[in-house]
């Protein structure tokens, strides 16, 4: 559902671009986002803000998390619920807390190894300043910023978009994604995305991720495939296994970003899933990692 200012946003971006033959698709297929954009680079003056890179604020309860090697974990952000929230147009995240993401080594591209923490406000009191380890899975030092977040329009991406709606001889590509930056407000200070559509080319990411979820199983590249394996789960429950997928949720998908120091594979993006259940619960034990370059 749309708040009142973006379907106002909504019907005059569309009429300025002139597609109105697919406002009705528009409608169905936008998924309310946040977006999170650099703001300045941290300078650990004050704790428990919501930051991408460089190093997290703990208290000491909590033990760095490290990959099947035993190998530390990298890093990669802390967001600040109550910063957050009042962007969350559909109301999915918990109203306050920290969420902490850390990723293993980054190969292959599917089931990465990873970690979502979600800490209470009442543990953030003794948090402060937990220097990274020397050695961590990822090399490479990456520089912490401060993020600011915004709510926003998430038209659907190259790899969901539906072509023979949006296309005719009057309207390519071309003009479509320059009508969804201007919805999105999209700029070079984006870092990381939350709710949105995944970059891919074949908007198969929520497949790949439900499967794994629900079965453990890998996915291989077949939506059919894995949507009858999700099926067989349920015991021959369609229905659910077609919502099951639909309620796969993108908790984050993270840029490569040259200022933070981040680079996934050829300048990719690294994606973080979560079954809409498990995050209403506030259950973040069971997520999923993978990743997309082009």
């Amino acid at each position: 559902m749309l708040t009142e200012n973006h379907q106002n946003k909504l019907e005059r971006v569309v009429h300025e671009y002139q597609f109105e033959h697919a406002m009705d698709y528009f409608k169905e297929s936008i998924r309310q986002g946040i977006r999170l954009s650099k703001k300045e680079i941290e300078t650990y003056n004050e704790t428990c803000l919501s930051r991408i890179g460089g190093d997290p604020d703990l208290p000491a309860i909590v033990e760095w998390p490290v990959n099947s090697d035993g190998t530390p974990m990298t890093f990669l952000a802390q967001l600040r619920l109550n910063e957050l929230v009042p962007h969350d147009v559909s109301t999915l995240l918990p109203a306050k807390g920290m969420l902490y993401f850390f990723v293993g080594v980054d190969e292959p591209a599917y089931g990465i190894e990873h970690k979502v923490i979600f800490l209470p406000e009442e543990k953030l009191q003794e948090a402060k300043r937990y220097h990274s380890p020397e050695e961590t899975a990822l090399e490479g030092e990456f520089t912490g910023y401060r993020v600011s977040a915004r709510s926003t329009m998430e038209p659907p991406n190259y790899g969901y978009v539906d072509y023979d709606i949006i296309e005719d001889d009057e309207h390519d590509y071309e003009l479509y994604e320059e009508l969804c930056f201007e919805l999105n407000d999209e700029n070079s200070n984006d870092l990381a995305l939350m709710f949105g559509y995944p970059s891919t080319q074949h908007g198969d990411c929520e497949y790949e991720a439900a499967l794994h979820l629900l079965t453990g199983q890998k996915y291989n590249y077949s939506m059919e495939s894995a949507l009858k394996t999700i099926t067989d789960h349920f015991k021959g429950d369609s229905d659910r296994a077609k919502q099951e997928v639909q309620d796969t949720l993108l908790l984050l998908a993270l840029d490569s970003d040259q200022d933070v120091g981040f680079c996934w594979w050829d300048a990719g993006e690294l994606q973080f899933f979560i079954r809409k259940e498990d995050l209403l619960a506030g259950n973040f034990a069971n997520t999923y990692c993978s990743l997309y370059s082009s």
